[in-house]
């Protein structure tokens, strides 16, 4: 239903009234003047544009969890503090801090949450995913000192399987176990 009326058939194509909308305003932008006739215009170009040059249907493997997604946000805010925290001391601490590099495996293997959990540990001060390598993500880690291997396979462990919850499909989830 909600697909009918965001994409209604033309002459026996579908036109994504959203990207329309968006080209519209694209167009909009580009003259750089708000008037009748480039809003009109923009709309025609979007229009012809989305029908004469038909997106492929593309499902990028992600599925939106709210809640999920909040406990992911909350976490990932709480691993973000005591990261930086952990940085700053090290830079003001003399000496050279401790550095590691750990190998840590993915259970999942879809490539949109391994990207996703590479990017997240890579947003977090003191980590950096050096490489992935057959199932298996390649950290760097910066400040931590005692039991790091066991430390690190647990965030990314734990990291991964929030990341699955809040954006992963059934499928996904069940590589997880």
């Amino acid at each position: 239903m909600i697909r009918d009326v965001l994409a209604p058939r033309l002459l026996g194509r579908r036109v994504p009234l959203p990207l329309v909308a968006w080209l519209a305003v694209v167009w909009v932008t580009l003259w750089g003047d708000l008037t009748v006739g480039n809003v009109l215009g923009g709309l025609a170009t979007g229009l012809a544009v989305t029908w004469l040059l038909p997106l492929p249907i593309l499902d990028p493997g992600i599925r939106v969890r709210p809640v999920a997604l909040a406990g992911l946000l909350l976490w990932f805010a709480a691993n973000m503090v005591t990261a930086t925290a952990r940085v700053v001391f090290w830079v003001a601490h003399p000496g050279a801090p401790p550095t590691r590099i750990v190998r840590a495996p993915l259970r999942t293997s879809s490539e949109a949450m391994i990207v996703l959990t590479m990017i997240a540990l890579s947003t977090v001060p003191g980590t950096l995913v050096v490489e992935k390598y057959r199932g298996e993500l390649v950290v760097h880690v910066l400040g931590l000192t005692g039991d790091v291997t066991g430390a690190v396979l647990a965030d990314v462990a734990a990291l991964e399987e929030r990341i699955v919850r809040a954006f992963g499909t059934l499928r996904d989830r069940e590589e997880l176990g």
